[in-house]
């Protein structure tokens, strides 16, 4: 669906309320042209939690966790 929307003077284009407080990827493929994706940024300092091996071993200790019981007093 398309819908016109006008820049304002500042260089802002309003998305709606509804886009308020989230972080959007803007791609400009070609000029004129921008393609605005909803987007999840991952901190520098956690990227080591997404990669694969590092994903597993943290998928393996937390099942480890969840099915060994608790030896607190």
């Amino acid at each position: 669906m398309a819908v016109v929307k006008q820049v304002g003077a500042s260089g802002q284009i309003s998305l709606g309320k509804e886009w308020a407080g989230r972080t959007m990827l803007v791609e400009s493929p070609e000029p004129g042209v921008w393609l605005i994706k909803t987007a999840i940024t991952i901190p520098d300092a956690e990227l080591w939690l997404h990669e694969p091996k590092q994903r597993q071993r943290l998928d393996r200790a937390l099942a480890h966790a969840a099915a060994t019981p608790s030896r607190t007093p």
